[in-house]
């Protein structure tokens, strides 16, 4: 009822952009289709989406929807050569894309990084690149909510609780949001939510929220094959509903101040607080 509350109290009388990072702890758990997937389901929504594209190449959400966005460039925008909404693209689908590699960000203050992320859209979904010290951008640390998208695997597991662990201990995090993906069953993605909850909070007393899952479906690798996202593609299957729904509960989200930056641990490693126990990483 607080939740609801609170959201209800920001759809009413808004107040700039809700931000989120999605990211994950390695690259195979379907962290950009999540991202894409959602902006399409807001969009639909009638929600104003922006989507900051921090991967490159192949992996980046122009690549995934076969370059039709032909996404913008950030540090055009932060030096004044482009508006934002010059830059940053407007997909068929109706959400906007700006591609913002880790460079572009360097460099800026918070209050100019702030200015970029607050503008006129609904809702920011930041397609955060860790670095290989596995941390935030400058631009993603700004999010009011980091996103952690895992797998019902061992391996996925372990490697969501290691980026937590990374998280917290160089920005500060205390709160994470943690989306299943590619479920067999509700009973599995509860079980996953629930062990990776329960060691996250002896080791690193952080809270994780449980944002849901996303069914397994074969279609979605039809849809990718089709450079569409399943929600465009496919919208009556499992998995296109699942979106949709996390969309719909995003936005009744609590709205919490984003962490500010600040130095970390010495190139990037993790550092357990003196007296505190080591983690297993991760006996699941």
């Amino acid at each position: 009822m607080v939740d609801q509350a609170e959201g209800l109290r920001r759809l009413l009388c808004k107040n700039g952009s809700r931000v989120v990072a999605v990211t994950g702890g390695s690259s195979h758990v379907g962290r950009t289709s999540t991202v894409v997937n959602l902006a399409a389901a807001l969009a639909a929504q009638g929600k104003d989406v922006l989507v900051v594209d921090e991967s490159l190449g192949g992996r980046s959400v122009s690549a995934v929807l076969g370059g039709v966005c032909g996404a913008g460039n950030f540090s055009a925008v932060m030096k004044g050569e482009m508006a934002l909404e010059e830059a940053a693209a407007r997909h068929p689908l109706g959400f906007a894309v700006l591609a913002a590699s880790r460079e572009d960000c360097e460099g800026y203050s918070v209050e100019e990084l702030d200015a970029v992320l607050n503008g006129s859209a609904d809702i920011v979904l930041i397609d955060a690149q860790l670095d290989r010290h596995g941390v935030l951008s400058a631009l993603a640390v700004q999010a009011h909510d980091v996103l952690i998208v895992t797998r019902v695997a061992a391996q996925a597991i372990t490697e969501a609780y290691a980026c937590m662990k990374r998280l917290h201990y160089a920005h500060a995090i205390a709160q994470f949001r943690v989306l299943v993906n590619h479920v067999s069953s509700v009973a599995d993605a509860h079980t996953a939510f629930e062990n990776l909850a329960e060691v996250a909070g002896r080791y690193l007393t952080v809270q994780i929220t449980d944002a849901g899952f996303v069914a397994s479906d074969p279609l979605m690798e039809r849809s990718s094959e089709l450079s569409r996202c399943v929600v465009d593609a496919f919208p009556s299957t499992p998995a296109a509903r699942d979106y949709r729904h996390l969309a719909a509960e995003m936005l009744y989200w609590p709205m919490r101040a984003p962490p500010r930056p600040h130095a970390g641990p010495p190139q990037g490693r993790s550092q357990l607080p003196r007296g505190r126990r080591a983690d297993p990483e991760l006996a699941l």
